[in-house]
């Protein structure tokens, strides 16, 4: 992976005086997130959204900042995107990195999906190596918003409706990751771009209505009865509840499950079915011996939660699973391979 480092004596950022309500206003959203001056590190695309997030940042904590680029190498022009970032960085005096993703085979399919992962991969090992105490992105309301609706499409459950969360781990590692943006309309950070002086770069693929976030992106704008804002609260308020019930699921596994070995035993008698579906999730989970880690897709948890609740067996994520009365999880035997 190339990399490329720019650094300069800290310089202040115009952003402060320019805009300085929106400067005070995230100045406040960061420190409810991370109240310490440890280093951070920012994504920057050289989009509007991250750029807002790089000139508000720079402002707010003087010589704390770093910054990374991810040039993902899909696209002409990318290169030079990622170095117009670099020239600004140098100019805030905020220290650079350009990431390249090499691809033995560049993505022709799910290609935005996989090319996040790369992307989060190449910043949390950048963010790694430089002891920053959280990647920060450029996330914000209408994004939230944008990510509601794709998952109601598809039935979400609470899990998936309370979206984006403002402090995350990076996907795939154990950096955190903090989004101080959730509570910004995407005007408000091209405001911040243009009291700045400075002028955001364009990816096309954000046009491209193949995209089913593109797509969702346009019938938002087109829709006046609809607010990111709203929507990104209602997110929020989700986010809360489902915090909650993770609180009663773990008060309730304490009380309801009993470990004998490689088996788990769980008596849902007066459960509500919610807390029934997580405990289930987290019997599988802990037993696993494929898939581990990732979490159960809604039609797999809606399927075996039915099956335990009418005694039924079956085998999931390589666990054994009986229902009745008592629920009983156990590792199944290892299915041996056909010659």
């Amino acid at each position: 992976m190339a990399k490329k480092t720019t650094t300069s004596p800290a310089t202040e950022t115009p952003i402060a005086d320019l805009t300085q309500p929106l400067f005070k206003r995230f100045n406040g959203d960061l420190d409810r997130l991370l109240p310490s001056a440890d280093p951070i590190g920012v994504a920057v695309s050289g989009g509007p959204d991250s750029l807002a997030l790089l000139l508000l940042a720079a402002a707010a904590r003087p010589g704390a900042v770093e910054a990374a680029t991810v040039d993902h190498g899909l696209r002409e022009g990318s290169r030079a995107e990622a170095e117009k970032v670099a020239a600004l960085c140098e100019k805030l005096g905020v220290p650079h990195k350009i990431l390249t993703i090499e691809w033995k085979h560049k993505p022709v399919t799910a290609i935005q999906e996989r090319a996040r992962m790369r992307r989060y991969g190449a910043l949390a090992e950048w963010a790694k190596e430089r002891g920053l105490k959280a990647l920060l992105t450029g996330h914000h309301a209408n994004d939230q918003a944008e990510t509601l609706l794709m998952r109601l499409r598809r039935g979400a459950g609470l899990n998936g409706l309370a979206g984006m969360r403002q402090a995350v781990r990076v996907p795939g590692s154990d950096e955190a990751l903090v989004r101080p943006l959730l509570g910004w309309r995407r005007d408000e950070l091209e405001q911040v771009c243009e009291a700045a002086g400075e002028t955001p770069s364009r990816d096309p693929s954000n046009e491209d209505e193949a995209f089913e976030r593109i797509k969702i992106r346009k019938a938002l704008d087109a829709a006046d009865w609809i607010g990111p804002l709203a929507v990104s609260a209602s997110a929020a308020h989700l986010a809360d509840a489902d915090a909650a019930l993770t609180w009663a699921t773990n008060r309730e596994w304490d009380r309801v499950t009993k470990t004998e070995g490689d088996k788990i035993v769980l008596d849902p008698k007066g459960l509500p079915r919610e807390i029934r579906r997580r405990l289930m999730a987290r019997a599988v989970g802990s037993l696993a011996t494929e898939g581990r880690g990732a979490a159960l897709r809604g039609r797999q948890s809606d399927r075996l939660l039915a099956a335990m609740a009418t005694g039924q067996k079956a085998t999931l994520r390589g666990v054994a699973c009986s229902g009745g009365a008592t629920w009983t999880f156990a590792k199944a035997p290892v299915r041996k391979a056909k010659a």
